[in-house]
């Protein structure tokens, strides 16, 4: 049995071979970008001509800045670079590189040609399949070409601001920032599962989220404890905490981690990471076929799952005051039915009975 540099047993990863990142794609995600990818020509456009300046100056940045991970440089993430690669069955490397930085962290910039970028306290305070997920989660972003979608959406809100002076303007503004970073969010779910797959290691995955949230140590972590945590985080408090919640994430680019973990489980004990380990998933090829309606059908219906599903109290609520519209609706829709079908109406005539005769 070989061993990877943390001397643990290294166990063979499936090549997921010609994967669509269509199998990644949380619905939400999925939903958003093929209703983009249908705006033939425009992100083109955008690419051509972010490509040429803005891009350009990122890249000049990091390669100014930044250590490039070839297999001379940082030769360990290079290799976990390639590995992850390899089950995604991603045959071109985007360029990596080091940026110095205490907190663990990662990002897929660029449009024409993306590049990652992840911080040396990511080097340093993750292990080797810890470090195989990060890095899949940002070839996940690559392959779903979130950072191109994620530019047209910004230039969109550029635009929406020019109007900001009017209050409509405002209020359309504020509307198209809060889907924004409601996608962006489905988006950072999407690349999770990427990791997860590039790795096809949950415990791993589940260690980086716990990394993320608490640091690099996990001698004085339980990861059981941790799910609980983020059990308690869907569930538990008031309609206070609801509020709070909602402050917390509604301008927020990324779930909490206890949420990302918690998402990552329910995707896992769903079946469908199985199902595609075992060769069942879509195929690059087959993308072109990606129905419009299809995909914006299954966003719907995710979320209308996560509405049903959801132990949060103020979902709760509303899930309540649902069913008692419902309810009263109802009991409107038989009150007219049997005032309809009174003694006149079942006698077949068209006048009600005439009323009785006076005392």
């Amino acid at each position: 049995m070989t061993t990877d540099d943390d001397n643990r047993p290294t166990r063979r990863r499936v090549t997921l071979t010609g994967i669509s990142s269509r199998a990644w794609e949380h619905p939400a995600d999925r939903g958003a970008l093929t209703a983009l990818r249908e705006l033939r020509g425009f992100d083109d456009v955008v690419k051509a001509f972010f490509g040429m300046w803005n891009e350009r100056g990122f890249r000049l940045q990091f390669l100014a800045s930044a250590m490039r991970v070839d297999h001379r440089q940082y030769p360990r993430v290079y290799q976990r670079f390639t590995e992850a690669a390899t089950a995604l069955d991603v045959a071109e490397l985007p360029e990596l590189y080091v940026s110095q930085a205490p907190i663990i962290n990662g990002q897929a910039i660029g449009m024409d040609k993306p590049f990652i970028v992840i911080t040396t306290a990511a080097v340093e305070k993750l292990d080797d399949d810890e470090l195989r997920a990060l890095l899949g989660h940002e070839i996940g972003h690559v392959r779903s070409g979130h950072a191109v979608y994620k530019t047209i959406m910004m230039i969109l809100t550029r635009w929406a601001a020019n109007l900001s002076w009017l209050p409509v303007g405002a209020i359309a503004l504020r509307a198209i920032l809060a889907a924004m970073f409601e996608w962006w969010r489905k988006a950072e779910l999407s690349a999770d599962r990427a990791g997860l797959l590039a790795g096809q290691d949950p415990a791993a995955s589940t260690r980086l989220l716990m990394k993320l949230a608490g640091g690099g140590d996990l001698s004085q972590i339980d990861t059981a404890a941790f799910l609980e945590q983020a059990a308690e985080y869907e569930s538990g408090g008031d309609l206070r905490d609801s509020i709070h919640k909602i402050g917390m994430t509604a301008w927020s680019s990324h779930p909490v981690p206890v949420a990302r973990a918690s998402e990552l489980r329910k995707w896992i004990d769903g079946g469908e990471y199985g199902r595609i380990l075992g060769g069942d998933y879509p195929r690059r090829d087959s993308d072109g076929d990606a129905s419009v309606t299809e995909d914006i059908k299954a966003a719907a219906d995710s979320y209308r799952e996560s509405f049903s599903n959801s132990q949060d109290p103020l979902v709760g609520l509303l899930r309540k005051l649902g069913d008692g519209a419902a309810d009263l609706a109802g009991s409107a829709a038989r009150g007219a039915r049997d005032w309809a079908s009174g003694p006149g109406r079942r006698r077949g005539e068209d006048t009600p009975p005439p009323p009785p005769p006076p005392a």
